[in-house]
């Protein structure tokens, strides 16, 4: 393992480390679309997936102006919440219990990637790499506004799970 001795080695190596945990989304975020039974869930998953490859996109350009070869670094973190996220999907769950799980699990997501992204953008800042600053700060600008809309939607998915479906299907999940 080589000594990080510089701004720019530990700046590398969180790079590095978001290019892994971006890489674990792309297999993770099919699995949550499969398991989620709202369509304004699934929609929203799928838009991230999306975004998500173009985030990885970001990283390449990212290494490619830094001359280096895009390679990522186990990131423990992700790997942690990414399984967190499956132990959770393979619950019994009422349906929109599942959905509240996944927006749950998927936030914890975006804030890790939030913090990652933020601390990178103010890296390269420090470094004086304006043109990956940029980058960074477009990847941050929409892990903000997933974690927003997601917030939104938890706000009608919460209350639908607050009460149990009846075994007549008629529960509404809304308090009466």
């Amino acid at each position: 393992m080589k000594k990080m001795k510089t701004l720019q080695d530990l700046f590398v190596e969180q790079l590095r480390d978001m290019y892994y945990a971006e890489k674990q989304l792309l297999k993770a975020i099919p699995k949550m679309v499969k398991k989620a039974s709202s369509e304004t869930l699934k929609s929203a998953l799928e838009n991230h997936l999306q975004e998500t490859e173009n985030q990885v996109e970001r990283l390449d350009q990212v290494f490619e102006k830094l001359e280096m070869t895009a390679r990522g670094k186990t990131c423990p973190a992700m790997d942690g919440i990414i399984e967190e996220a499956k132990e959770l999907m393979n619950e019994d769950a009422e349906p929109t219990v599942m959905d509240a799980g996944i927006i749950a699990a998927t936030q914890k997501v975006e804030h890790y990637e939030i913090a990652t992204y933020g601390t990178l953008r103010t890296f390269a800042d420090t470094l004086g790499y304006t043109n990956i600053s940029k980058l960074l700060q477009a990847t941050l600008d929409e892990e903000l506004a997933t974690d927003k809309k997601l917030t939104k939607i938890a706000q009608t998915i919460n209350v639908e799970a607050m009460e149990p479906a009846s075994s007549t299907g008629t529960g509404t999940g809304k308090k009466h």
